[in-house]
């Protein structure tokens, strides 16, 4: 296991300690937490490319960490009533569908072109910014104000808008198919 991989996988490792530290409203070392798995997100990358340590382990490990961490800090502020419940919800059944729609397009032995699209770049860093800037609030690291709200409908409409554009995304690949003509 390379350098990359074993940043990546204390990532993956850091999610129960940051649920566990939001759960016990320890939120200004959830915050920092989440800070440092950010940066790590980084580094691992930028280790990966500079010294071409790239690898297929790397390439599930490093996006499953990043989802895992971002999903479960959103179920936990949710569960700890510091997100709305409707977009945790949002956030979490769009994940669903995506690996669902990957595992089932798998399956039925389409390939699977997956290029993240623009709108869910734009969603992922929305989804950071937003559980860093409640993770920050509550820690009093920061104070929000209306920005919490606005933060909150831009995760929901990102959420919305990313998850039906990998579902046309995937629905045009299928129509593309050999054998799908008619």
């Amino acid at each position: 296991m390379n350098l990359p991989n074993v940043i990546s996988l204390g990532r993956l490792l850091s999610v129960p300690v940051a649920v566990y530290l939001i759960m016990h409203a320890f939120y200004g070392a959830a915050f920092w937490l989440f800070v440092v798995a950010g940066l790590s997100d980084a580094v691992d990358g930028f280790i990966a490319k500079r010294w071409a340590m790239s690898s297929v382990l790397g390439a599930y490990l490093d996006p499953i960490a990043d989802k895992a961490l971002l999903v479960a800090v959103s179920v936990a502020l949710g569960a700890a009533g510091h997100l709305p419940s409707w977009l945790v919800i949002l956030i979490v059944t769009r994940d669903i569908i995506i690996v669902g729609g990957v595992v089932l397009l798998h399956i039925t032995t389409q390939p699977v072109r997956m290029r993240p699209l623009m709108v869910s770049k734009i969603n992922t860093t929305a989804q950071i910014m937003l559980v860093a800037m409640v993770l920050a609030e509550l820690g009093s690291i920061l104070t929000l104000g209306p920005a919490r709200e606005l933060m909150i409908l831009l995760v929901g409409t990102t959420t919305v808008l990313s998850g039906g554009a990998y579902i046309l995304s995937w629905g045009r690949q299928e129509e593309t198919m050999p054998g799908n003509a008619e």
